[in-house]
């Protein structure tokens, strides 16, 4: 048995072949991914009513979940602003790591690492333009340096700075994602090769329902994965927005509105339970 882990990444392209536009599996994946985020909240909002059931009420809390649960629980009241962005990036990498083990798929889309550095480059842009616009270039000053440091300690501090907020953040987002679904995808694709030749052999069936087995727990451990690396991602992009907002020298003043950011989510979330 020989595998050829190339074969799992790229494909020829079917279009458009030897422009910037071809289209290969991987394109035709990542479409059909954004119309299974773009259907699933139409479907939802389509079925909306004052008391949703089905469909729409499952729309309705997946969004209230990433509305409250991420983007007000860590930005704060503003965090409302940006709960659509946040929710779009959450349900497009999940529906995106669900072909993983969709039947017939069994792809990842993620795990090619143009989509996710394409992600992480949006969320790059959105915190960066939200701290200028908060706090105009001092937004540049106050990342690279921190009020209340002794100069000195700017040489070392201010290139640390530097790569850590503008060029580490975006890489750490795009690669922990990158990499954790192309490990999935090639650790599931190994067994599911080893269960066709063992049973293909005949000798080695019963090593192979065996195999076949730890796929199937495999699937369900990729499924909380699919799940954690949506969390992960969208969550890091709110903390980075939120700092943005918040500013990197005004510390104290988020710890002052950090109670009120929570009483406020406490106060929401009684309000739609009884509305409910």
């Amino acid at each position: 048995m020989e595998l050829n882990v190339f074969h799992l990444f790229l494909w020829d392209p079917i279009a458009l072949e030897g422009t910037p536009f071809a289209i290969n599996r991987v394109v035709l994946l990542m479409f059909f991914a954004a119309f299974l985020c773009l259907a699933f909240f139409m479907a939802g909002a389509a079925r909306s009513s004052s008391k949703p059931k089905g469909i729409g009420m499952l729309a309705e809390t997946a969004y209230l979940f990433v509305r409250n649960n991420i983007a007000i629980d860590v930005i704060g009241p503003k965090g409302a602003k940006y709960a659509p962005y946040l929710a779009t990036v959450f349900f497009f990498i999940f529906f995106a790591n669900l072909l993983e083990i969709f039947p017939g798929v069994y792809f990842p889309v993620t795990s090619r690492m143009a989509l996710p550095a394409v992600l992480a480059f949006m969320t790059w842009i959105i915190f960066n333009f939200v701290g200028i616009k908060q706090h105009g270039f001092s937004y540049f000053k106050d990342t690279l340096f921190p009020p209340g440091v002794p100069w000195p300690i700017y040489f070392i501090l201010t290139p640390i700075e530097f790569f850590s907020v503008f060029i580490i953040r975006p890489l750490t987002l795009a690669i922990r994602l990158f990499a954790n679904m192309m490990a999935g995808h090639v650790l599931l694709t190994v067994f599911v090769l080893f269960t066709e030749e063992l049973i293909g052999s005949g000798v080695g069936t019963p090593l192979g329902v065996l195999t076949l087995v730890v796929i199937c727990l495999l699937m369900i451990f990729e499924l909380m994965v699919i799940l954690i690396q949506a969390y992960i991602f969208t969550t890091l992009s709110a903390f980075y927005i939120g700092e943005a907002l918040e500013g990197h020298g005004d510390h104290d003043s988020h710890e002052a509105h950090e109670g009120a950011h929570r009483e406020h989510v406490t106060q929401q979330y009684e309000t739609e339970m009884s509305a409910a």
